[in-house]
């Protein structure tokens, strides 16, 4: 009798936790973040996506008071380690939906992963214009993928503006040599510079200096973008860009120096470059370094500096996006009852997010929807950030703006003149 009252003690305790075990999984969703937890813009996606889970889930869950959990692959910004990372949320931990922290050369490598498991995913860094083209051409495969971020054709367009406005109108420079870092980031934005900015602005490519990601030495490239008799130099970095910047500023060279700076678009720029990193601007995502926030940006960025203590101190662009995108992703699970394929897809695209400063539409979180034509590119954008490249751009935020970092270790905004919060300058020992 002992026996037998034991033995169905113990098959009620197997049931009952399998009862539970299956009601925690049912309870529980499951977000994973891919990306560099080791870099400032890898922390700032984990982050954004951290303090947005935080907050729905102390607002009583989602999907019928479900939890959500976030589960983290870091990809050392390495393609080959990207591919595992996303499998590893794929088969490992099963993931609900997927929210990248990636650079451009790491998504492209796990993005046949995406098309494979079909996980909804969410690029909030990558810009490279060829994953949208890639719903252009197989909307099918792709359509799990959406990019909150304004792809680099529209970062291009706007920088058009500012090459004629600014640099050839203001400057007056007619002419320059283009420093590009060797990855897939800087051949797509040395592609639209050259055959875009060039062209429409009336600036002559007069030379291209292609470097490896590794040089710690950029004398000899200094040199010889000096000796091209350029006017100014358009540097495309993404990888290691503080230390380009701070040769610049240490070697004295007498050219100006603007384009796309990835260490500049965070506050830990200053502190990278020991100081040396004044006078040079760059092309930024909007929240960027001295851009002015809207409340609810301030907010988040008080909610973010109260809670973290390391670096990065300040969010850049994409913890943002992380935050809102986040967001975004669950009131569309919501109306579509789960992140279901096609049904998900629909309610994302209908997600559409309008901050307000003064009274005025300053941010805007939206999506281009297949078939929809941007008026001044005259191409579709499908999934993409609904981004706004016309002046006065009331209807969204723009794609980007220039930023630029003073020499006594402030940033403002100097275009467009919207968002401006200082005029554009050349380092103290550059010639007008």
């Amino acid at each position: 009798m002992t026996f037998r009252t034991n033995l169905f003690a113990g098959a009620v305790a197997l049931a009952t936790s399998a009862i539970m075990a299956t009601t925690s999984f049912a309870d529980t969703v499951k977000v994973g973040f891919i990306g560099s937890l080791s870099s400032d813009t890898g922390l700032s996606t984990l982050r954004g996506a951290e303090i947005a889970i935080e907050e729905l889930n102390a607002a009583g869950g989602v999907l019928g008071g479900k939890t959500i959990e976030l589960v983290s692959a870091d990809t050392g910004e390495d393609p080959t380690e990207g591919i595992k990372a996303y499998e590893y949320l794929a088969e490992s931990e099963e993931v609900d939906f997927i929210i990248s922290g990636s650079i451009d050369d790491v998504s492209l490598g796990w993005l046949p992963r995406m098309v494979e498991y079909q996980i909804p995913t969410l690029d909030t860094w990558t810009s490279y214009i060829g994953i949208i083209d890639n719903l252009v051409t197989d909307y099918d495969n792709y359509k799990p993928y959406f990019m909150n971020i304004a792809s680099d054709e529209a970062l291009a367009t706007l920088y058009i503006d500012f090459g004629k406005d600014v640099l050839v109108d203001q400057m007056g420079w007619k002419s320059v040599v283009i420093l590009q870092e060797d990855t897939a980031f800087g051949g797509a934005i040395h592609g639209l510079v050259a055959e875009a900015l060039a062209p429409v602005a009336g600036i002559e490519v007069v030379d291209t200096i292609v470097y490896d990601v590794a040089t710690v030495d950029f004398a000899p490239i200094f040199s010889n973008a000096q000796a091209s008799g350029a006017d100014f130099i358009y540097l495309i970095s993404s990888v290691n860009s503080q230390v380009v910047s701070s040769q610049y500023v240490k070697l004295q060279v007498p050219m100006g120096m603007t384009g796309v700076n990835v260490a500049a678009l965070g506050q830990e720029y200053w502190e990278d470059t020991g100081g040396a990193g004044g006078g040079i601007s760059t092309l930024s995502p909007v929240p960027s370094v001295g851009f002015a926030l809207d409340p609810v940006s301030q907010a988040f960025v008080d909610t973010y500096q109260a809670k973290y203590t390391s670096r990065p101190k300040f969010p850049h662009f994409n913890g943002f996006n992380a935050y809102h995108g986040l967001k975004q992703a669950f009131a569309a699970a919501e109306e579509a009852g789960g992140f279901n394929n096609t049904s998900w897809v629909d309610a994302m695209l209908g997600q559409d997010l309008v901050l307000k400063k003064d009274g005025e539409m300053w941010l805007r979180y939206a999506f281009w929807k297949p078939g929809e034509i941007e008026e001044r590119t005259q191409r579709t954008y499908p999934h993409n950030a609904r981004f706004d490249i016309t002046a006065p751009y009331d209807d969204g935020a723009p794609s980007m703006v220039v930023i630029q970092w003073n020499e006594d270790g402030s940033a403002g905004v100097v275009y467009p003149d919207k968002f401006k919060t200082q005029d554009f300058g050349i380092p103290s020992w550059v010639k007008k």
